[in-house]
């Protein structure tokens, strides 16, 4: 069984679709995703319903996290709250409901997914380094644990006490290894290549293949300026950052 990983979507339809119609290729029959689905794009909707609809296995990101009742506009970034004012009547109370009670981590067919790290994983932690990555590998029950967030591919490693990172391509899984894996953005890349970014994990094969996918910018960009959302939000886009 294929399985495609799909982290930070970010309301991207494009890309999202994009994505699937990739993954169909490369014979996946089964998705599974690491939260944040909404924020910085135009279509939040459309990405929750389409997600939703699938019936995935999906993880609460830290935007899914702040959609209270009584969102705390004040200490967000600037940028994320206009995203919020905008995307909190869109989505309407049933699917905010929703999106909040997505649980923090699962354990899906033998690995696990969690969005930020699994060491307080509520505190939305940043994993950026060996640091980071030993701190979550700690409680880390699976060989395998997905996550995303920084919206950069990565990989870390870890042998019995030994930690190091690995060029995220593609993986063959030691029998003797754990790895902490973040999945890269779908739907805004931060690693400066602009083309969405998902995980191929090939459960048979004990394989885990990074893929890199084109999609139509210009309408996610057009989509973001008709929506009134920050001109910075779509030139970002064509930039990977």
């Amino acid at each position: 069984m294929r399985v495609a990983i799909l982290a930070d979507i970010h309301a991207n339809l494009e890309a999202l679709e994009a994505v699937l119609e990739d993954a169909a290729r490369q014979g996946c029959t089964s998705h599974a995703c690491l939260g944040d689905l909404i924020g910085f794009n135009a279509d939040a909707v459309a990405c929750v319903d389409l997600v939703r609809d699938l019936g995935w296995p999906v993880v609460r990101g830290d935007f899914e996290d702040a959609l209270g009742e009584d969102p705390d506009y004040e200490n967000m970034n600037p940028v994320a709250a206009l995203c919020f004012r905008r995307e909190w009547e869109l989505l309407g109370p049933e699917r905010r409901q929703w999106l909040r009670e997505l649980p923090m981590t699962l354990q899906v067919d033998g690995f696990t997914l969690v969005h930020s790290s699994l060491d307080h994983s509520s505190h939305w932690n940043y994993v950026v380094g060996l640091l980071d990555a030993g701190s979550s590998l700690a409680y880390q029950e699976t060989q395998v644990c997905f996550h995303g967030h920084t919206h950069v591919p990565r990989v870390f490693r870890r042998v019995v006490t030994k930690l190091d990172e690995l060029v995220p391509d593609h993986l063959k899984l030691e029998a003797n290894a754990r790895y902490f894996i973040n999945a890269g953005s779908v739907g805004h890349p931060r690693d400066g290549d602009p083309r969405a970014c998902y995980v191929v994990h090939d459960l048979e094969q004990g394989t885990v293949t990074f893929r890199r996918v084109d999609y139509d910018i210009g309408t996610t960009q057009r989509k973001i300026i008709d929506s009134g959302l920050p001109p910075m939000l779509a030139e970002r886009l064509a930039e990977g950052r």
